[in-house]
């Protein structure tokens, strides 16, 4: 298991022997006293950006939940997906004297140097949702399970084509995120393994040609990125409400289905006529066009419970027991497999969007309206 006992140990320690969190002028630090149960002790939290809804929502969920258990949290945002701007402010943390560090990575690969610090203090480190690569220094995992949100998105499509049923053939094109991310190859291959052999046997088609994940991809889950490529996917192969039909759009989340759906509108498309088009993340204007009829489904992944879990893992780490893992076999991150906890998602249509979102109370009515 890749998290060493000494790790432990050590973070037990420090919390009664370290200072507060170093932070930078990103820094959002809130003292407090410890809660019942809670240990105390101070939490380093590093998010990607505040532009994207979804990561604003995780770094509020986590900041609550961990300061409702009794830590000191050092929540920071690392401007708009700017790489050297994490890396300081996790050199910040680990030199300031954080216990834990929970790590959201915008590109997986580009920590290693700045966790040596955190392996050589004995810090555990917790990935957040992004497997953070080539690092010996991260501990744990927490996410949701990646390869199948792919899976659900390509079912939808199979099942609203009824592909096992119908004749075809049916035309498809392709959209996924960030390249230096590495759900990406959890999100297009649990997709593409669904839908790839309907497009071997034919009953699928892909006009575009474009059909690598590499060919697919889109920078920093980029909304303008995702419609630039797809207005030129739409001159190039003459789609339109009067032209080449388009039956279906596979997007790997919420942010570039959005701009898919952007392109198409722009194209003649509406709510009458476009295609079957699929999400992830459940992001405010993607439900309202769920509701409207412009996107078909999005995966919807709590991150309350996800917040939940990793509080949980931090809480262990603290109190030098082993954290609450159910997966020690999918996510290899370069030096040896992470354990990890999978959290669930969930399909969201017009059909249970009220029930999933509204009564759950993650959203209100007038968020949506």
């Amino acid at each position: 298991m890749k998290k060493k006992f000494f790790a432990s140990l050590m973070a037990m320690v420090m919390v009664f022997g370290l200072a507060a969190c170093g932070g930078s002028s990103d820094t959002t630090t809130t003292e407090g006293d410890a809660a019942e149960g809670g240990t105390g002790g101070k939490i380093g939290v590093s998010m990607p950006t505040q532009s994207l809804q979804r990561w604003n929502q995780d770094g509020s969920n986590m900041k609550a939940e961990l300061e409702a258990a009794g830590y000191e949290v050092d929540l920071q945002y690392a401007g708009d997906n700017d790489i050297p701007t994490q890396v300081s402010q996790i050199e910040n943390m680990i030199a300031g004297g954080c216990e834990v560090l929970v790590v959201a990575a915008i590109d997986g690969s580009s920590l290693t140097t700045a966790l040596q610090g955190a392996a050589e203090k004995g810090i555990p480190v917790i990935a957040y949702d992004r497997l953070i690569m080539d690092s010996e220094a991260v501990s744990y995992y927490a996410t949701f399970d990646n390869y199948k949100v792919g899976q659900m998105q390509g079912q939808y499509i199979v099942d609203a084509l009824d592909l096992e049923n119908a004749e075809g053939p049916f035309n498809i094109e392709l959209v996924t995120g960030a390249p230096d991310d590495n759900n990406v190859n959890f999100f297009f291959g649990g997709a593409m393994d669904v839908l790839q052999p309907y497009i071997d046997s034919g009953k699928l088609v892909v006009p575009s040609g474009q059909t690598e994940k590499a060919q697919c991809a889109t920078a920093n889950w980029s909304t303008e990125e995702a419609q630039k490529r797809f207005e030129n996917i739409i001159s190039s192969v003459g789609y339109g409400p009067n032209g080449v039909k388009l039956d279906a759009v596979l997007c790997s989340n919420d942010s570039t289905s959005y701009g898919a759906q952007n392109a198409l509108q722009a194209a003649g498309y509406t709510a009458d006529n476009m295609p079957i088009i699929t999400g992830q993340d459940c992001d405010k204007p993607n439900v309202k066009n769920i509701v409207s009829g412009l996107q078909s489904m999005s995966v919807f992944k709590d991150t309350r419970t996800l917040a939940e879990k990793v509080v949980g893992m931090v809480d262990a780490i603290m109190k030098g027991t082993e954290p609450e893992i159910n997966d020690t076999e999918t996510y290899d991150n370069g030096t040896g497999v992470i354990p990890s906890y999978l959290c669930d998602p969930v399909v969201v249509t017009v059909d249970n969007y009220k029930e999933m979102l509204i009564d759950s109370g993650y959203y209100t009515e007038a968020d949506i309206a």
